[in-house]
C-alpha cells in the first residue's frame, strides 16, 4: 500500500484544527502510522495470526475503523476457513475509497463488505472475530461501553475481540516516562518539534485514551471470560478478549 510522506503539520499554523480522517490524512496514513505508532506492523501481522486460530467457518469478521484496510488484508491472507465474510467499517469516505483500492489488489475467496458509516450503528451478528485497531479512543467516552457490549452480544462463544489503543496512566511518573520515549520514537522517525506539537494540539480534543484498568473492567462487565495485553510498546498496547 503506497503512501505519500506525512508533512501535514510541517508548516506552522496560527490555529491548529481538530484532527480528522480526511482525504489529506488518507493519502499519508501509512507513513503517519509507521512513524507514530511503535509496533504497528507487528500488531497487524499478529491480527492475521489470531484470525487463523479464532475465525470459524460460516462466520463474520468485523474490522471497525478499518482505515486503509491493513487489518482486513492481514486477516484475509491468513484465514482458510470456509464461507467467512469480513465486514470493514469506517466513517471516512476517503479511507473507504483507498481501502477498496488496496483490497482490489489482492485476490481472495474471502468476501469483504465495505461500509462507510458509524461503527455505533452496526448490528453485530455471528461474529467469530472483531478488531478495533486504534479506533475506540476516537469514540466519545460515553459511547464506549455500549459499543463493546454490542460487540459481545453479537459474538459467537469462543470469539475474539482484538482492541489496540493508546493508553493513559494514572501514575504521573509512568505517564511522563512513556510519553518521553514515545516522543523520542517520533523524533527518531523524522518528525520535527513543530510537527509533534501541532499534531498533539490537533488530537487533544478528539482522542481520549482510557487506562488499562478501565479496559479490563469494561471487558469483564460486558461478559468476556478472558482478557489480557498481548503487546505493549511505550504507551501503545493491543489487547485480546475472548468470549
Amino acid at each position: 500500500m503506497n503512501s505519500e510522506l506525512d508533512n501535514i503539520y510541517a508548516t506552522a499554523n496560527d490555529q491548529v484544527a481538530d484532527f480528522v480522517f480526511d482525504k489529506k490524512v488518507a493519502g499519508v496514513f501509512n507513513d503517519m502510522i509507521r512513524r507514530s505508532v511503535p509496533g504497528y506492523g507487528q500488531i497487524i501481522n499478529t491480527i492475521g495470526d489470531f484470525a487463523q486460530s479464532f475465525v470459524a467457518n460460516n462466520s463474520n469478521v468485523y474490522d471497525l475503523g478499518c482505515s486503509l484496510g491493513s487489518a482486513t488484508l492481514s486477516i484475509r491472507r491468513q484465514i482458510s476457513q470456509r464461507n467467512c465474510k469480513i465486514i470493514a467499517v469506517d466513517n471516512s469516505e476517503s479511507m473507504i475509497q483507498r481501502c477498496n483500492e488496496n483490497l482490489s489488489a489482492y485476490v481472495s475467496d474471502t468476501q469483504v463488505e465495505l461500509i462507510c458509516g458509524d461503527i455505533r450503528d452496526i448490528t453485530f451478528q455471528n461474529a467469530s472475530m472483531v478488531v478495533l485497531n486504534f479506533t475506540l479512543q476516537f469514540l466519545p467516552v460515553v459511547d464506549r461501553d455500549a459499543l463493546i457490549n454490542s460487540i459481545y452480544q453479537g459474538m459467537l462463544p469462543g470469539g475474539i475481540l482484538v482492541l489496540s489503543e493508546k493508553l493513559r496512566f494514572e501514575d504521573d511518573t509512568i505517564q511522563q516516562l512513556l510519553d518521553k520515549h514515545h516522543l523520542d520514537f517520533k523524533r527518531a522517525n523524522g518528525y520535527s518539534e513543530l510537527e509533534i506539537s501541532q499534531k498533539r494540539s490537533a488530537l487533544e480534543n478528539v482522542m481520549r485514551p482510557d487506562t488499562l484498568a478501565h479496559h479490563t473492567k469494561r471487558f469483564a462487565e460486558c461478559g468476556f471470560s478472558h482478557s489480557t495485553v498481548w503487546f505493549q510498546c511505550f504507551n501503545f498496547a493491543s489487547m485480546v478478549a475472548v468470549k
